[in-house]
């Protein structure tokens, strides 16, 4: 089977199919480069995707990803951005392995069939110029014949006129022989030129054509066979990262076998136990007896109980209230003075206050009034902050000590900072240690360097441990405090010992931290009752009740956030204070209501 001999005649159809397979394998590399461009954008959105789940940097969310199935989560992610490097390998491959191959083949290609084709025209060209040249051989013989068949016919014409002179049948046959010359001359020019027609005839159809043929038929199966070697690469391409990719899945099913339900469940009770006991049973309240007011219609307490309720603060009782009752917000409605509160005393001597704070000037009504309107006005949301999280928070920051968070969260927070600051003692220790050794280099070799210029170094680094020491015994004792290692102490222990930063303002201070519900509400005392200690010295105003530093006296309102502290001396004594001139802490030898 050979073009040569089967196609002899189809060279413009072989032309036309050559070039045809030229373009299909034009058309192959245009695929497979779109393919690229595909691989290369799916891994560019895949990489996008993961990134655009990851968890950001120093956020809550990434707090949330210590749980096993976030983890999971996340590896998860990073195995997809493997998996999207794989498609770009894939890209990366199919370019050099396909796409720059082909192009250059198609180059060469292109050239070897222009090469071909351009012998094939000359052999053509050839053969034509020699069929012309046997054409007009073969019609110049044929003119030549009948030129002397004339010439002939003539001369016999004239010798058979008696009337014609004999010179004259003389020129005749001259010119009858010259013609017959001239036929035989054409008929050997002509029979010479046939044979060489003949010959180049038979070397163009059996020889030259057959191997230009031939060459373009191995051309063309080559452009065949390179088609079937880049759709085997296109395949092998794919193939070389499945096991990559089949790794990648591997990665996600094993991170999704990581996941531990009861770990995460268990870091969930790490994460919100406040360290709080729940609330025992609601003792009967007998409605039967009859209640008797109390020396003033504004009192919410009295702690030396006249068969009233009171509203009282403090530690454990027998019955909590606060998930049903939200006594904040009771409070808050009850009475609300709205005068600003005076600033914090500068001392706790009475040159602080020469003239004292502005005292409240709105007329309090009694407390049934302000129950009835309690119990028809909708619910007003109020500003109570003062009172949350075991009165402990300081105006504006958050405590040092974490007072602030429930028992168990304040643990941890301890504890993290404790863990923290000791990284960062051994980082000094580290730096310490090497400056150490290298006064000892610059000691044994004093061309290296000045020993001494390495002391106010070392200093600096001792001077920030001795800091950091101090700092760790500081959140060292909080926390030995929290885990009951060492006795609770009050605010105002806290601050003789120098745990606080004198620079701090009084702040209002609860000796008991159960008193606080999940919510943020207040629980019922029916043991303790809430006593304040003057810290400075107040002359009594309209509204206001003298006081002097170191009386103890009783609250009977809280602070609403307007800088105001209701409380009684006795019986029929009661009034505002400023809450920065007193500390608030329990009574604990506080008689039953």
């Amino acid at each position: 089977m050979s073009w040569g001999t089967e196609l002899w005649d189809q060279f413009d159809n072989l032309e036309k199919h050559t070039q045809w397979g030229i373009d299909t394998l034009e058309k192959c590399i245009k695929f497979v480069k779109e393919r690229t461009e595909i691989e290369l954008s799916y891994a560019k959105q895949l990489r996008n995707l993961s990134k655009k789940y990851q968890p950001k940097k120093n956020s809550k969310e990434e707090e949330e990803y210590k749980y096993t199935s976030c983890k999971a989560f996340i590896s998860t992610l990073n195995e997809m951005n493997d998996y999207a490097g794989q498609h770009e390998v894939i890209s990366e491959n199919m370019a050099s392995q396909i796409i720059v191959d082909l192009a250059r083949y198609v180059q060469e290609l292109k050239q070897e069939r222009k090469s071909n084709f351009h012998d094939g025209r000359k052999a053509q060209q050839h053969i034509e110029t020699c069929w012309k040249q046997l054409e007009s051989s073969k019609r110049r013989f044929e003119r030549d014949c009948k030129e002397a068949d004339r010439a002939q016919q003539y001369f016999e014409k004239m010798d058979a006129d008696i009337n014609v002179t004999k010179a004259d049948v003389e020129k005749a046959r001259q010119q009858a022989q010259i013609r017959h010359q001239m036929a035989e001359d054409s008929k050997a020019d002509y029979s010479s030129i046939l044979q060489k027609f003949n010959h180049e005839q038979h070397e163009y159809y059996h020889t030259h054509i057959p191997n230009i043929f031939q060459k373009i038929q191995e051309m063309e199966e080559r452009r065949i066979v390179r088609i079937g070697e880049s759709m085997k690469t296109y395949a092998e391409v794919d193939r070389q990262v499945i096991p990559i990719i089949g790794k990648c899945l591997d990665g996600i099913v094993k991170a999704a076998e990581s996941i531990d339900q009861k770990n995460d469940s268990q870091l969930v009770i790490e994460a919100y136990k406040s360290g709080f006991e729940p609330p025992g049973d609601i003792e009967f309240e007998d409605y039967t007896q009859p209640m008797k007011r109390t020396v003033s219609d504004n009192s919410l307490s009295n702690s030396r109980g006249e068969g009233k309720p009171d509203l009282k603060f403090g530690g454990k009782s027998k019955g909590k209230l606060w998930p049903f009752i939200k006594k904040n917000k009771l409070m808050s409605l009850l009475t609300s003075p709205h005068q600003p509160p005076p600033p914090p005393p500068a001392s706790a001597s009475p040159s602080a206050v020469p003239n004292g704070p502005q005292s409240p000037k709105q007329q309090k009504e009694p407390l049934s009034h302000r129950f009835n309107e309690f119990m028809t006005s909708k619910p007003k949301i109020h500003c109570f902050r003062s009172l949350k999280r075991g009165l402990s928070l300081k105006l504006g920051a958050t405590p040092e000590d974490f007072s602030n968070l429930p028992p168990e969260q304040r643990r941890k927070k301890l504890q993290q900072k404790v863990d923290e600051l000791s990284k960062e003692i051994q980082k000094e220790m580290d730096q310490r240690d090497a400056i150490t050794k290298m006064k000892d280099v610059y000691l044994k070799n004093p061309q290296m360097g000045d020993p001494a210029s390495l002391d106010h170094k070392l200093a600096e680094v001792s001077q920030n441990i001795e800091k950091l020491r101090l700092e760790t015994q500081k959140f060292e004792a909080w926390l030995a405090e929290v885990e009951g290692r060492l006795p609770a102490r009050s605010e105002q222990a806290r601050r003789q010992s120098g745990l606080y930063d004198s620079q701090n303002p009084p702040t209002v201070n609860n000796c008991a931290q159960d008193r606080e519900s999940p919510d943020g509400s207040y629980t019922e005392e029916q043991s303790q009752e809430s006593e304040v200690k003057v810290l400075a010295p107040f002359d009594q105003n309209e509204g206001t009740i003298s006081v002097v530093e170191g009386e103890t006296l009783y609250v009977i309102e809280e602070d609403k956030g307007d800088g105001w502290t209701r409380i009684r001396r006795n019986e029929d004594e009661e009034g505002y204070v400023p809450t920065s001139y007193v500390e608030v802490c329990l009574d604990k030898n506080a008689k039953d209501s």
